[in-house]
């Protein structure tokens, strides 16, 4: 591993570190739409029990946010649950408006029981599928609602026109509060237990206890082609989905366009979306849509019991039975792998060919010692230590003031800008991690943030580790799209690795694949504080993530405004 540390440091030392600074758009809506949400309990009967969860309207998953490019949005969200509250506009870009992007201790601080907060964003050069969820604690299971953002009008889809789109939220239904539930498990330090069914649209489907009739269905026309807007909403898994007999052409990945791409399954990780194409050319019959399980790590366990909806034909009988899809298994590392090497921008795109800043970061599972008095109840990870997780072998640890008032406000004592460029340490990340555990798999806890000049052209490289278990990592950058340059298996060579900076796809979550490595590239014009995680819910919540801080460049157009007056208190 002496070589790649030292073709690593050769490659960086080569690469050019002129500066630009792009101009700024100001981020003008065209009009304005207007929602008001209202965090609740409410009561739901799945799985034969009935339970209280969180949602949002007393609808699950919760309403819809309809928009145009160019639109802004204002969400008047009001706190009348027991528990703090938050809410994160997955994908939007947030230009000028961190304050409004909602990760707690992040961006903002939690809304309290009882408070309200307005969010108040434009979707500026956007359009496509997206989502929102809480942002904070475990929140995110239950409380979650897509954003379908459409062309200007008059501005075409860069495909045929579909007859029909429908929204299909993959998640997972759990039958435990989901506040004590994080509780528990981490006060455990061990694993979380497994979600009691995967669910499509909220319905589990026959697969499972008192669900033959809790199934979600689209009534189809033969011949008609209809538009799929797939999010993946859950927690802890990534997922395949699949229609029995019919293939999927994908068309949008991460609310940007695509080459139209042909598949027999798609795979997304949390945070994801992705729009396919389905056109109705079977035989009239009901046939199953498939979300089973993609499980990458080693010795974890996870729900294997798939979710069906049903894709049935107009003319088909109501009791008829559904044709099976087939869903690849759930360790299928190639269909993954395929279905990403089809992803490509629908035309050239401007990447930045060369690079100010570079980052080689780390990311995996860590156990820490057992420093509890009481290690029975608190050190339940392997080999009796705390289960942790990092980047660059460091756990992320939230403040309990929001890490973008303390930088605004230059509030000393909440965070430190010295999060490396790179792992202290170089060896076979993947191969030849420690295997002592815990003595040898420590990660180091702080609030370490990196700090970027305005228009910086950022390169990320992602390397997965094996400390305890390879695996894919869903990493997610709030306020930036990127371009996925790269990816691959085994230990990132510079000397080695190819790069597409013609059309790569433009994307906010990238799964940096299991054993290998992702390479992105964006230019950092937005100013603010922005959260970058793996959106594997315990993975973050276990500390693999870090803050990027975003310097304001010149004049208004590259300056982050005042806060907002209602903005929450701690």
């Amino acid at each position: 591993m002496a070589n790649l540390a030292t073709s690593f440091t050769l490659w960086l030392s080569l690469l050019s570190y002129s500066y630009i600074n792009a101009m700024a758009q100001w981020p003008a809506g065209r009009s304005t739409r207007f929602y008001e949400f209202k965090v609740q309990t409410m009561r739901m009967t799945k799985l034969c029990n009935t339970n209280e969860i969180v949602a949002v309207n007393n609808m699950f998953p919760g309403p819809v946010i309809y928009a145009q490019e160019d639109d802004r949005v204002t969400v008047k969200v009001t706190n009348a649950s027991p528990y703090n509250a938050s809410i994160h506009w997955h994908g939007v870009r947030q230009r000028l408006s961190c304050w409004f992007d909602g990760p707690s201790y992040i961006t903002q601080c939690p809304i309290q029981p009882g408070q309200s907060f307005t969010y108040d964003f434009t979707l500026a050069k956007q359009k496509g599928t997206l989502f929102w969820h809480a942002h904070v604690s475990w929140l995110r299971g239950t409380v979650y609602g897509a954003i379908v953002i459409y062309p200007k009008t008059g501005v075409p889809y860069p495909f045929k026109h579909p007859y029909q789109e429908e929204i299909i939220i993959l998640g997972e239904y759990w039958l435990k509060n989901m506040v004590q539930l994080e509780q528990q498990v981490l006060a455990s330090g061990g694993d979380p237990p497994i979600a009691d069914a995967f669910i499509i649209n909220g319905h589990p489907g026959p697969n499972y206890n008192c669900s033959n009739d809790d199934v979600y269905k689209i009534d189809v026309v033969p011949g008609r082609t209809y538009m799929l807007r797939l999010i993946n909403a859950g927690l802890n898994m990534e997922n395949f989905f699949a229609i029995a007999n019919h293939k999927l052409k994908i068309v949008e990945a991460d609310g940007e366009y695509t080459k139209p791409f042909m598949t027999d399954c798609v795979m997304l990780g949390p945070g994801q979306t992705m729009n396919v194409l389905v056109t109705a050319d079977q035989p009239i019959a009901r046939y199953s849509m498939a979300m089973g399980p993609y499980m990458s790590a080693q010795r974890v366990r996870f729900q294997n019991i798939t979710a069906i909806a049903y894709f049935q034909y107009c003319g088909a009988t109501p009791n008829s039975l559904s044709l099976p899809a087939r869903l690849p298994n759930f360790n299928d590392n190639l269909a993954v792998k395929t279905v990403m090497d089809g992803l490509k921008s629908l035309s050239t795109v401007n990447v930045p060919k060369e690079t100010d800043t570079n980052l080689f970061v780390t990311i995996g599972v860590n156990v820490q010692k057992c420093q509890s008095m009481q290690p029975q109840q608190n050190c339940q990870g392997i080999n009796h230590g705390v289960m942790a997780a990092s980047m660059n072998n460091i756990s992320f640890s939230k403040p309990n003031v929001s890490v973008l008032e303390a930088y605004y406000r230059k509030i000393d004592g909440y965070f430190t800008e010295d999060f490396p460029y790179a792992p202290l340490k170089f060896y076979d990340f993947v191969n030849g991690a420690p295997n002592n555990i815990p003595n040898d798999t420590n990660s180091m806890i702080g609030t370490r943030t990196k700090v970027l000049d305005y228009g910086t052209r950022v390169q990320i490289i992602f390397q997965d580790t094996g400390t305890i278990t390879t695996e894919n990592h869903p990493i997610h950058l709030h306020g930036y799209s990127f371009y996925v340059i790269g990816y691959g298996y085994g230990n990132f060579d510079p000397q080695t690795a190819q790069f597409n900076l013609v059309d790569p796809p433009y994307m906010n979550t990238i799964g940096v694949p299991v054993g290998g490595w992702a390479v992105i590239r964006f230019r950092a014009d937005n100013p603010g504080v922005w959260f970058m995680h793996c959106h594997v819910e315990i993975h973050q919540s276990w500390g693999l993530g870090t803050v990027l801080i975003v310097k304001d460049g010149k004049g208004g157009l590259e300056t982050l405004p005042h806060p907002p007056a209602d903005l929450p208190h701690c």
